[in-house]
């Protein structure tokens, strides 16, 4: 299947009353919950090799185990060193493998993330918490299905309690953002992470719409930089930071998303500071 046929059938499920009452039946709590539970079993482990020949993925990276699940492969591991930790404390890294987009963040600011649009007060849904974020950036990474699929703490710092939000499909009637039509939310989970050098920074993970496929290790926690902070099961693949204004983002991931550009990433390489 193309990519250009993929973009029509996303467009019809996203896009039309009939192919959101579609969806509305796939992403439905015990379709979902079957489709895990198949996916984290034995039987699944028949999809592995087709997946790896379909989206070329490169093993070698990865430590060489037999996998339980399809789940099992998907979360697989790296091997040690494949992914150093680069910069220093002043130095903000990537948390994850994937294409990169930056936006400056202002109260018109509408931001495209996996067939949904959101401001940042309606990603947060949180009005006063998003506007501390006025005049910073927010960076969207886009995981692949090839990307690895293990995602760490941008920096050394403390975290609150991670805050989960529901999906929400709008069947027959979509919402109003900013004068453009939503149809769907997705599940998301985030938390504020900070220290003395970047203040406060919110991560958030986006799963699949209405199911969440995120699996984070820890609430209120002291974490290290680079160190693992979850992984995305099949259905979960974007992580979103949202910096104040004292955080310095690379120009370069300005001008590459200006152009319609992502930007390859891999996690621990370095892509901003303080300033």
């Amino acid at each position: 299947m193309s990519q250009t046929d993929n973009e029509h059938i996303l467009k019809f499920l996203y896009k039309t009353f009939i192919g959101r009452l579609i969806l509305k039946i796939l992403t439905c709590r015990l379709i979902s919950k079957v489709c895990g539970l198949f996916l984290s079993s034995f039987l699944s482990k028949g999809l592995i090799k087709g997946f790896i020949k379909r989206h070329n993925i490169d093993m070698s990276d990865y430590e060489e185990v037999k996998y339980r699940s399809f789940n099992d492969f998907f979360t697989r591991k790296i091997k040690e060193g494949r992914r150093p930790i680069n910069g220093n404390d002043k130095d903000l890294i990537s948390p994850s493998d994937g294409l990169l987009s930056a936006y400056h963040i202002d109260k018109d600011l509408i931001i495209d993330i996996k067939n949904s649009k959101y401001s940042v007060s309606s990603l947060l849904r949180d009005d006063e918490l998003a506007s501390s974020f006025e005049g910073g950036s927010c960076i969207v990474i886009r995981l692949c299905v090839d990307n690895y699929h293990r995602y760490c703490y941008p920096f050394e710092g403390k975290k609150g309690c991670n805050k989960h939000i529901k999906g929400v499909l709008h069947t027959v009637r979509p919402i109003a953002l900013e004068n453009v039509k939503v149809f769907t939310e997705n599940s998301r989970e985030y938390t504020v992470l900070g220290n003395d050098i970047f203040g406060q920074v919110i991560m958030m993970e986006v799963g699949a719409l209405l199911v969440g496929k995120i699996a984070n290790y820890h609430e209120e926690y002291n974490f290290k930089r680079g160190e693992e902070k979850g992984m995305f099961l099949f259905g979960g693949s974007t992580i979103i930071l949202l910096v104040d204004r004292h955080v310095n983002i690379d120009k370069k991931y300005f001008a590459s998303t200006s152009k319609g550009i992502e930007e390859p990433v891999k996690m621990g390489c370095v892509i901003g500071g303080k300033k």
